[in-house]
C-alpha cells in the first residue's frame, strides 16, 4: 500500500503558500496546489484533500510528491505535457505566410492546411493557427472588376452627389432590369426544417419559363415601382418609364440613375426622354453596378424570395415577385448611401495601383 509523502514546511514556504492560496493575481491552478500542500502539511490524507477541494485523488498525490521532491519550485509551474514536442510558431510563421500569399501548389490553385503542412513539415493545426491569426483564407475568393470608363470620376461624382445631396423638388430614382428570372420547379418535393436538420431541396430542376423584372426605387422614401414583362427591349423600357411617370407626383422632376445597357440609350428612348423633360438620366460608370442602389433590392429579392422558391409556371413566379414588392412597399425602408465620392475614388485608386503592380501569371 502506498503511503503519502510527509510534508514539512519551513516558515518561508508556509508564508509563500498561504499568500498564493489567497491571492487573486496568481493562476487558479497555482492557488489550488498551494491549498493542497497546506492541507497535506496539516497531516490530512489525499482522499480528504481531494474531497475538500473538489479534485481527483491522484492529482493531489502527484503535486504532493512533486513538492516533497522539489519544494516550492515543483508546484510553481505546470508539468510538461506528453506527446510530440511543440514547434515554435515564430520559427515557421513567416514561411507559412510567405508560401500562402506568394506561391501555389504544383497541382492546385491554392493551399489547404493539410497540403501546406505537408510541404513545410509542420502540423496542420500550426498552419490553421497562423492563418487564423493573420486573417488568411486561401480557400475563399471574392470577385471584382475595376471600371475602365474614361469618365469614371465625373460619373461617380454626379451619381454620388445625387445620393448624398438630392436636388430640391425632385425625385432621385435608381432603376434597372433584372432579366431572365427563371421559374424553376424542383424534380422532387423538399423536406421541411426540423430540429437538428436543415430543410432540403433537390439539386436539379425543371425550367418553366422566364420573366424580366423592371424596378425603380425612390431613394428618399424607399418605395419601389415594379413591373414584370416577357422581354427587355427598348419598347419595354419605354413602357416602364411611362409607368414611373404615372406613379410619381407630376410636379416633381425625376433624376433617373441607370446603367449603360444599350436599351437605355436606344434612339427611341432618347426621343421619348426629349419629349418628357421632367426626366433627367444619369449613367453610372461602366462595370460599376455596385453604384446602382436598385441592385441591392434585387439581391434581397433573390436571397429572400427567388433562390429557394418553387414555381410551376411564369404567372406563379410573377405573383411571387410582385407580392415581395408589395410587402416591401407596405413598410418601405430607404437604402442610405454613406460613402462620399472622394472616399470611393481613393479606394478605387488603391485597387488600381495594386492591380497594376500585381505579378502576371
Amino acid at each position: 500500500m502506498r503511503v503519502a509523502a510527509e510534508i514539512h514546511l519551513s516558515k518561508s514556504q508556509r508564508a509563500t503558500l498561504q499568500q498564493w492560496s489567497r491571492s487573486r493575481k496568481v493562476a487558479v491552478r497555482q492557488a489550488q496546489r498551494a491549498k493542497m500542500i497546506l492541507r497535506a502539511a496539516e497531516g490530512k490524507s489525499n482522499q480528504e484533500i481531494a474531497a475538500q477541494l473538489g479534485v481527483k485523488v491522484h492529482t493531489v498525490g502527484r503535486w504532493r510528491n512533486r513538492f516533497a521532491e522539489l519544494g516550492i519550485a515543483g508546484i510553481e509551474k505546470d508539468l510538461p505535457r506528453g506527446g510530440r514536442p511543440r514547434q515554435p510558431r515564430e520559427r515557421v510563421e513567416s514561411e507559412i505566410i510567405r508560401k500562402t500569399t506568394q506561391e501555389t501548389p504544383s497541382n492546385a490553385t491554392h493551399w489547404s492546411t493539410r497540403s501546406l503542412a505537408e510541404e513545410l513539415g509542420v502540423t496542420q493545426s500550426m498552419v490553421h493557427r497562423v492563418w487564423k491569426a493573420n486573417g488568411l483564407k486561401p480557400h475563399r475568393v471574392r470577385t471584382f472588376k475595376l471600371s475602365r470608363d474614361p469618365d469614371f470620376e465625373a460619373k461617380l461624382i454626379d451619381v454620388v452627389g445625387l445620393y448624398l445631396n438630392p436636388p430640391e423638388r425632385a425625385l432621385v430614382i435608381s432603376a434597372d432590369e433584372k432579366s431572365q428570372i427563371q421559374a424553376l420547379d424542383r424534380t422532387q418535393p423538399g423536406l421541411p426544417i426540423v430540429p437538428g436538420r436543415c430543410g432540403t431541396m433537390t439539386h436539379d430542376y425543371k425550367r418553366n419559363g422566364t420573366t424580366t423584372l423592371f424596378a425603380a426605387i425612390d431613394m428618399a422614401q424607399g418605395n419601389v415601382i415594379a413591373s414584370c414583362m416577357p422581354r427587355h427591349r427598348h419598347q419595354e423600357w419605354i413602357k416602364f418609364l411611362k409607368q414611373i411617370d404615372r406613379e410619381t407626383p407630376a410636379d416633381l422632376d425625376i433624376h433617373l440613375i441607370v446603367d449603360n445597357y444599350a436599351t437605355h440609350k436606344h434612339p427611341k428612348v432618347k426621343a421619348w426622354l426629349k419629349r418628357n423633360r421632367r426626366f433627367h438620366v444619369h449613367f453610372i460608370p461602366t462595370s460599376s453596378s455596385w453604384l446602382n442602389v436598385i441592385e441591392r433590392f434585387f439581391r434581397d429579392l433573390d436571397a429572400k424570395r427567388l433562390r429557394r422558391g418553387v414555381f410551376q409556371n411564369v404567372p406563379e413566379l410573377i405573383d411571387a415577385v410582385m407580392s415581395y414588392v408589395d410587402g416591401h412597399n407596405d413598410d418601405p425602408t430607404p437604402f442610405v448611401w454613406s460613402k462620399t465620392a472622394e472616399e470611393i475614388i481613393e479606394k478605387v485608386g488603391r485597387a488600381r495601383r495594386a492591380l497594376d503592380n500585381a505579378p502576371t501569371a
